[in-house]
């Protein structure tokens, strides 16, 4: 008797929430997410802890996500967000990313003083922002 409850219920879940079947090149996507998502993590914080060593800021949490359309963000509580693709770039790229989300702790915004803040370690970040945006995520 329990036992035919548990088939009806079943079916009546997969009624109302059918199972989606992931494509392969969503598969791929998560394998590679996966697969860089803690090289990415060690990469940001070792990073972090050597940029911040020159700014002096408190921030929170590290995450490491698979965004589509950023490198990375900050939140005005201190977290800071990073795309695991970090984890394939050029290191003078990832850094780039690391110190720009690093000063968002310190100027919320990109005025001149964001700039100037993120100009003490990366002075060429005119030429990186540049050449990371020829970058597809």
């Amino acid at each position: 008797m329990i036992n035919n409850w548990i088939k009806k219920t079943l079916r009546k879940i997969k009624k109302k929430r059918p199972i989606k079947k992931l494509s392969k090149k969503k598969i791929a996507e998560r394998e590679k997410y996966l697969k860089h998502k803690e090289q990415a993590r060690v990469l940001a914080i070792e990073r972090l802890e050597i940029y911040n060593q020159i700014y002096q800021y408190k921030y929170n949490r590290i995450s490491i996500r698979d965004q589509k359309t950023r490198w990375g963000s900050c939140s005005s509580k201190g977290n800071i967000n990073f795309n695991y693709k970090i984890a394939l770039l050029p290191l003078h790229l990832a850094d780039y990313i690391i110190v720009h989300e690093l000063c968002h702790i310190g100027e919320m915004n990109h005025s001149e003083r964001f700039w100037s803040l993120v100009a003490r370690e990366i002075p060429n970040h005119r030429e990186l922002k540049v050449e990371i945006r020829k970058i597809r995520l």
